[in-house]
Order: structure tokens, then C-alpha cells, then sequence
């Protein structure tokens, strides 16, 4: 691995932990609460992240793309089919976990994002359109592109869809970002596109943050139930 991709690592993991340092120093120095300084740091931190990451990741955007590289329509193309591929991935894994495994449907993480978007909307451009660029390079173009490079494609897509989905502290649902996992990985590979992983999980967070921005959080869990049954039978 080259030092410009640890260094965007290292970067991505100051930015998730700068807030132990700097929320208190926003809280202490501006007339905020303390709710509010969390939040705006976590601002902040991902704009700054994404700053550092893409000036550090400059070199690989100005490379040519690969030959068999998918160019505007097949962009657009994949990326619809990609959202329509991750949406199912979500919805099985979900239910296997429900009906297998007897684990409920609500996330801790997905309500703590949708309290804090309620209280300060601003907080809405982190899920829906920072944190789903910073991922797909940290954890396609890096992590999944260099285990590619030793390893098979099923081997890399499966130990790179456990890292995503270990990060993201709910060890409950790993089948389920696991899943969404390996399909960012497996749309990068037939795209040769990093753009294409990062507009489906753009798309995807969007779609989630905006449907329940305006639902109560139980009733939203009811319909997706609801949901689950009709496709999926049950």
C-alpha cells in the first residue's frame, strides 16, 4: 500500500475521533450547547475530511481511466441498476437476519443520524453525501482495491465488506452492510468507476435520510416490515 493511501487512512481516522478534542473547545469557546458543538464539529471534520482526502487521492484522479472503463451512459446505467441491486441485498439480508436470527429491523446508528438531522438538518449533507465519498475510497478504492490486487475478487469483497461493516458499530446488522458492501465492491470491479459505488451509496443514503426525515421512526419500521413481507413472503 502507498503512503498517499495510509495517510488517507490516518486522515479518516483523526477526522472520526477529532471531535473528543474539538466539540468541547467549540462548546467552551462559542455560545453553543453541547449537543450543538458535537454536531457542528462533526461538520466541520468530514469537510475538512474530504478536503485532506481528495487533495491526497489528486494524483489518482488525474490518471487516465482504464480502457474498458465505463464511460457516461454505462455510468448511469449501473449506478441505477447498482441502487436497485443494493436495495435488494439490504432487504434479503435484513430479513434473513429478522427471520434466521431473530434480530430486530431498528438501528441504532440510522435513528442517532436521523435525531441529530431532525435537530440540526444541516447535519444532512454527512450521510447523505460526505460519508458515502469518504467510504467508497477509503474502503473500495483502498482497502478493497489493494486486497484485489493479492487475493481474488470474492475474497476481497468479503473481507472488505466485513471491515465496512465492523466500522460501523452495530456488530447486529453486519449481514446487512456487509451486503451493501459487497455490492459497492462488485459495481467498482465491472465499472472500473469509483464514481459509480459513490453515486449508489450516495443515492442510497439520501433515499433513507429523506424518507425518514418527516416519519416517525415506528411507523417507518411498520411499513418496512410491511414491505418485507409482501416481496419476501412471511
Amino acid at each position: 500500500m502507498t503512503k498517499r493511501y495510509w495517510w488517507v487512512i490516518i486522515s479518516y481516522i483523526i477526522m472520526q475521533f477529532s471531535g473528543l478534542l474539538f466539540a468541547p473547545l467549540l462548546y467552551i469557546l462559542l455560545p453553543l450547547t453541547e449537543h450543538q458543538a458535537v454536531v457542528y464539529w462533526s461538520i466541520i471534520s468530514f469537510i475538512l475530511g474530504l478536503v485532506v482526502v481528495l487533495f491526497l487521492m489528486k494524483p489518482e484522479m488525474k490518471k487516465g481511466s482504464q480502457r474498458d472503463a465505463s464511460t457516461g451512459g454505462g455510468i448511469v446505467a449501473w449506478s441505477i441498476i447498482g441502487l436497485i441491486m443494493a436495495f435488494l441485498a439490504q432487504g434479503i439480508s435484513a430479513t434473513i437476519e429478522m427471520k434466521v436470527f431473530g434480530i430486530t429491523q431498528s438501528s441504532e446508528n440510522t435513528k442517532l443520524i436521523m435525531d441529530v438531522t431532525r435537530a440540526t438538518p444541516l447535519f444532512m449533507v454527512i450521510p447523505a453525501l460526505i460519508a458515502p465519498i469518504l467510504e467508497e475510497i477509503i474502503f473500495r478504492k483502498i482497502i478493497f482495491g489493494q486486497l484485489y490486487l493479492r487475493t481474488n475478487f470474492i475474497i476481497a469483497a468479503l473481507l472488505s465488506a466485513l471491515i465496512f461493516g465492523i466500522i460501523h458499530g452495530e456488530p447486529q446488522h453486519l449481514l446487512v452492510y456487509a451486503s451493501m458492501g459487497f455490492v459497492f465492491a462488485f459495481l467498482y470491479v465491472k465499472t472500473k468507476r469509483i464514481i459509480v459505488p459513490i453515486i449508489v451509496h450516495m443515492a442510497m443514503n439520501t433515499t433513507v435520510v429523506l424518507a425518514q426525515f418527516n416519519i416517525d421512526p415506528k411507523e417507518l419500521e411498520q411499513q418496512l416490515e410491511q414491505l418485507q413481507a409482501i416481496i419476501f413472503g412471511g
